[in-house]
């Protein structure tokens, strides 16, 4: 059996908004709305589907796994754009990138408070 994740719906205050901050930090495309959600594709065919909900929002973790290439130019968008980063999901490391498993990653939220991250190799794929 083949499974793969499609979509996931992601709550925002504002879906417009939060799909074009997430396009333009990674470099990618709002989708024509559909029903209720403003998607962004991601490169792998799962799109993240953004919808508006009222009240508070529980923020969720998505992570994105990227090419050394490709980190350097969203950490540059990060960093341009006036973000607070974090090297660690606590955010208890303000300022700093991580170097786990011999890579680089790290974490930001959107305006939904949503943390994000960027790494650039899976977990335990490889030195401590």
């Amino acid at each position: 059996m083949t499974v793969q994740l499609n979509h996931t719906i992601v709550s925002a205050h504002d879906k417009k908004a939060s799909a074009r901050f997430l396009a333009d930090l990674l470099g990618l495309e709002v989708s024509p709305q559909y029903g209720p959600f403003v998607p962004v594709e991601i490169p792998n065919g799962v799109t993240l589907d953004y919808m508006d909900s009222p009240g508070d929002i529980t923020p969720q973790h998505y992570a994105f796994l990227v090419s050394e290439t490709d980190f350097d130019t969203i950490f540059t968008r990060i960093r341009a754009a006036g973000l607070t980063y974090w090297a660690d999901p606590f955010h208890s490391r303000p300022g700093e990138i991580n170097h786990n498993d011999g890579g680089r990653g790290t974490y930001f939220e959107d305006p939904n408070g949503h943390n994000l991250e960027i790494l650039t190799r899976p977990y335990g794929s490889g030195a401590a």
